[in-house]
């Protein structure tokens, strides 16, 4: 199992229009295969840092799902949100 950890900036104003799309950027990561789980966390005291954390079978479906049709389309509607590119970091267990 590998877990993804993914950053965002979201641009102040929009944290509310980013957390309905995240949510369906999440369901739609539930139908992809090798998904297990994931988490949306917010930095305390900066509501517009958010860092997602999801964990996978391992490497080559995360990378599926990373390239697939759907994550670009759920990036096409949250991309506008952000301040900068997202960081998406892989992590494995030692």
């Amino acid at each position: 199992m590998i877990k993804v950890m993914i950053e965002r900036h979201i641009m102040p104003g929009l944290e509310q229009d980013y957390e309905q799309a995240s949510r369906e950027v999440v369901r739609e990561a539930m139908h992809a295969q090798g998904f297990i789980s994931g988490e949306n966390l917010v930095e305390s005291g900066r509501p517009g840092h958010r860092i997602l954390i999801t964990s996978w079978r391992d490497a080559r479906a995360w990378q599926e799902w990373s390239s697939s049709h759907a994550r670009e389309r759920m990036m096409a509607r949250l991309g506008p949100m952000l301040s900068q590119p997202e960081r998406i970091v892989l992590l494995e267990h030692t």
